[in-house]
Formats: structure tokens, C-alpha cells, sequence
């Protein structure tokens, strides 16, 4: 118990802190320890979320350093960080409070060293020639003269000058410039950006779609270049539609965009050159085929000339050509002449022979044989026309009388009426009607009445006195009321189902 109260009083003499106030002196110990500082490391992980920040690490074979680098100091940095790449990095060491960790806020990055670029260049390059994309299939032909030239490069450089320039030179053409950085880190993602926008620009729009793509840049370090061995851009390249010509720095300046490209320009200007054909040469070459042209159409009208008049000496005289032919004309329309006299004369002879034994009585007897014959023909086709009309006739008049019989008119014409309601339908029942509707009556010869019902039943009439038998009479009166009742209206069925 005793030795209990020794350590608690020793332990009341440490003075006490919170959490937050240890990660405050920890944090300006280490900041003020490591306020600049440069680590050479290979980088591991690099993430890049939306807000622009990057955050990676630097490891060796023994550590990692976590490290962050600001959006606005990755704009600036040289090179894209990836893994395996070997850096030196240059910043200051803080702490995050919240993982109770150190980092490192990273200002500037640079390679380690040119040898730590190339191999990893090296590397992309073997990784993207295993995929094909700089495969001599894939290259497209170039334009012999493009009406619209395309031109990825910085707005403000000598380079779009000169291009421009040298096109003027040699054949002016329509250039459209899409404006980019040429280095740093957004470079890769602009030029990229700009080869997919021209080639989504549709044929026949407002903006004219340009026929070749020319991307370039000035002479510059290879850190400098290093925007055009990004992998984004070497992939838009080779899935361009247009054809394009790199053109990247100066004649020993090697970039992957230039194994992607249809063709390679060891400068800007050059590209320029290769775009275009001169102009005057095109006119001097035109000049001379239109000349050789002319002497060739002369020499072979020369030579076929000379050819027809060597040909035409050999030939005979005209003249001595027709010479016979006109003799045997001449002998033979004189020979036709008196043949066709002779035959006239010989045809006259023979027609008289024949009509001297003709003789015209046996033409004429059958002439009238004929004449009797169709008479008699006309007689029986009349007599026969005339039987069919005959018995057409009597088809009729008995078609008629029956027509006449099943008519109603007939009926009308005996005494019955046709009563048809208010929609023009027959009447066959009593029960059809209501009081107070309006009924037409058609009787014989067309007449019709108008007649509207006053009750829907049967009207019943008191019994009459007849004799010592009222109840026998009165039976048998009511008896003929209903006979006479179910009569009417088997006459008015009748009557209906005559206009059904």
C-alpha cells in the first residue's frame, strides 16, 4: 500500500497534456526540424481524386513516406507521376493529426536522373508496341493537298508562325489552331483533348473538318517533351481518323506520339512542308506536261498524216476505179430498156388470147344463185328473231301478272290496311304501341292516313240484349269481338311480312 502512494505522488509531478497539444508540439518539432528538405525515393502509389490534389509514396527497400502534392503545384510539375518511377522531390515534412502520421508536402518533383526516364519510357514504349498501336498497317496515307489543316500546338510560340508561314509559301491553305500547353502537367491531357476535338467535328458543319492534323512543339529538354511519351496522348494519336503529322521538338528529339503518328517531321517547319506541295512547282510541272502534251498531239498527227499520204500515192486513180463499173452500167440499162419493151409487148399478146375465150354467162348465173341464197338466209333469221321475241314476250306478261299478285298494292286493293309506327316499321301486335303514339295507315291506291292511339288495350263494349239468351248471345258476341280481333291482326302480320 505504501509503495502504491510513492508512484502515484511521483506521477503527480509529470505535467500533463492532451491529445491535441502532443500533436502540436510534434508537429512543430518536426516542421521546424524539416522545414525544406529533398528526398530521392521511388514512387508507389499515386492517387489522383477530383479535387486535384495527388497523393503517393515514397519508398526505398526499408520505408514509406506518405506524400501530398497541391493541386496547384501538380499544374506545374515537369513530368506525370507514376509508379516505378524514380524521383527527387523537394518540400517540407508535416504531420496529420488526425492519423497521428507524418508527410511530406511535396513542391516540385523531378526525375532522378535522365536514366530513370528512359527506362521507364523504355518500358511504355515495349508495352505499347506489344498492343499494336505502331504497327505500319495502322498508318494512313496523307493527303496530296487538304483543303483544311488542323494544327495542335501553344498559341503564342514561334511555332505556329512558322507553320503558317510555310504554308504561305508553298500553298496557302484554311489552318485551324487548337490552342494547348506544350508542357507541364495538364500537357498530355490538352493535346489529347484537342486531337479527339477535331476529329469529332462532323463533314459539311459550320466549322470545316480538317483533312490532316499537325501536332507540334519546339526544341525543349526531355523532361520538357515528356508530355508527348504520356500514354493518353500516344492512344489518341493512333485512334485518330485524320491523319496526323508529329512534329516535336528538333530533328534528335524522339517521343512515342512519334511512333504513333502516320508520319514523323523532324521539325515544325517540316511538317509544314510535308502538308503541302509547292505551288509554283505544281504550275511549272502542269506547264510542262500541257507542253509535252502539245508535241505529242503534233508528232502523231505528223506521223499519221505522212502514213495516209505514203498510203494514198500507192492507190489507184478514181477515175480508173469506175472506169469499168461505169461501161457495164451503161451496157446494162441499155439492155433494159428494150427487154422491158419486149415484155410489155409479149404481156399485151397474151392478155388479149385470154380474154377472147372468156366468156361472162356462167359468172352471171352464179352470181344470181348466190344472191337467192342469201335472200333465203335473211327470211329464216328473221322468222327466227321473231319467235324468240314472240316468246320473250310471253315470259314477260306472265312475270308481270305474278309481280301483280304477290304485290301488296294487291292486298291494299281487298280491304286491308298496312299500319306502320313511328320509325316507318310495321305493326304486327297490339303490344307494340303506347298510348298516344302516332301511326301512319296506308290503304289502296296511296292514300295515307295519320291516326294517333287513344288507348293501348282493346276497347271492351258493354254487352247487348238479344233475346231470352243474353248470357249465350253476349257469349257468342265476345266470342266473334275476339275472332274478329285475332283476324285483324293475322291481316296486319300478313300485311308486314310483306315489306319485311
Amino acid at each position: 500500500m505504501s509503495q502504491f502512494r510513492e508512484t502515484d505522488n511521483r506521477n503527480a509531478n509529470v505535467q500533463e497534456f492532451s491529445v491535441s497539444e502532443i500533436s502540436g508540439l510534434v508537429k512543430r518539432q518536426i516542421e521546424d526540424g524539416f522545414a525544406h528538405i529533398r528526398v530521392r525515393a521511388e514512387l508507389g502509389r499515386v492517387s489522383r481524386p477530383a479535387s486535384g490534389h495527388l497523393y503517393l509514396d515514397l519508398k526505398d527497400e526499408k520505408a514509406v513516406l506518405s506524400g501530398v502534392i497541391w493541386k496547384g503545384a501538380a499544374q506545374k510539375l515537369p513530368l506525370q507521376p507514376e509508379q516505378g518511377l524514380e524521383v527527387i522531390c523537394t518540400g517540407k515534412l508535416t504531420t496529420f493529426a488526425g492519423q497521428s502520421k507524418y508527410q511530406m508536402i511535396i513542391d516540385y518533383m523531378e526525375p532522378a536522373g535522365v536514366g530513370a526516364l528512359m527506362a521507364l519510357l523504355e518500358e511504355r514504349k515495349k508495352k505499347l508496341t506489344a498492343e499494336g498501336l505502331f504497327e505500319p498497317g495502322r498508318k494512313k496515307t496523307l493527303p496530296f493537298l487538304p483543303e483544311t489543316i488542323g494544327v495542335v500546338t501553344s498559341p503564342s510560340g514561334a511555332v505556329i508562325r512558322d507553320i503558317i508561314h510555310r504554308l504561305e509559301d508553298r500553298f496557302p491553305r484554311h489552318v485551324l489552331v487548337w490552342p494547348v500547353r506544350v508542357q507541364g502537367e495538364n500537357c498530355a491531357e490538352e493535346v489529347s483533348r484537342a486531337i479527339a476535338g477535331f476529329n469529332a467535328i462532323k463533314p459539311g458543319g459550320q466549322t470545316p473538318r480538317p483533312d490532316l492534323l499537325i501536332v507540334a512543339r519546339g526544341g525543349g529538354s526531355f523532361e520538357d517533351l515528356w508530355g508527348f511519351n504520356e500514354e493518353i496522348v500516344v492512344r489518341t494519336v493512333a485512334q485518330s481518323d485524320i491523319p496526323v503529322i508529329s512534329a516535336i521538338g528538333h530533328e534528335t528529339d524522339t517521343t512515342l506520339i512519334d511512333f504513333a503518328a502516320d508520319i514523323r517531321a523532324p521539325t515544325p517547319t517540316a511538317a509544314a512542308e510535308m502538308a503541302v506541295p509547292v505551288r509554283a512547282d505544281l504550275l511549272a510541272g502542269l506547264m510542262d506536261l500541257s507542253r509535252r502534251l502539245m508535241r505529242s498531239s503534233h508528232a502523231v498527227m505528223t506521223t499519221r498524216r505522212d502514213r495516209l499520204s505514203g498510203l494514198s500515192r500507192g492507190m489507184p486513180r478514181l477515175e480508173d476505179i469506175l472506169a469499168i463499173p461505169r461501161q457495164q452500167f451503161d451496157a446494162i440499162a441499155g439492155r433494159l430498156g428494150r427487154a422491158l419493151a419486149a415484155n410489155l409487148t409479149n404481156q399485151k399478146a397474151q392478155f388479149d388470147r385470154m380474154s377472147a375465150g372468156l366468156s361472162f354467162r356462167p359468172v352471171l348465173g352464179h352470181i344470181h344463185q348466190s344472191r337467192q341464197n342469201i335472200k333465203a338466209l335473211q327470211h329464216r333469221a328473221a322468222l327466227a328473231e321473231a319467235g324468240k321475241m314472240k316468246e320473250a314476250a310471253q315470259k314477260l306478261a306472265a312475270l308481270s301478272k305474278q309481280l301483280d299478285l304477290l304485290s301488296h298494292e294487291s292486298v291494299l286493293a281487298r280491304g286491308f290496311a298496312l299500319v306502320l309506327d313511328e320509325t316507318g316499321m310495321p305493326l304486327r301486335q297490339a303490344a307494340q304501341v303506347t298510348a298516344g303514339s302516332l301511326l301512319d295507315i296506308h290503304l289502296s291506291k296511296g292514300e295515307t292516313l295519320a291516326a294517333r292511339v287513344e288507348t293501348a288495350s282493346p276497347v271492351k263494349q258493354p254487352p247487348k240484349k238479344l233475346g231470352k239468351s243474353p248470357i249465350k248471345k253476349d257469349t257468342v258476341k265476345k266470342d266473334t269481338v275476339k275472332k274478329d280481333a285475332v283476324k285483324n291482326e293475322t291481316k296486319t302480320a300478313q300485311q308486314g311480312k310483306l315489306f319485311e
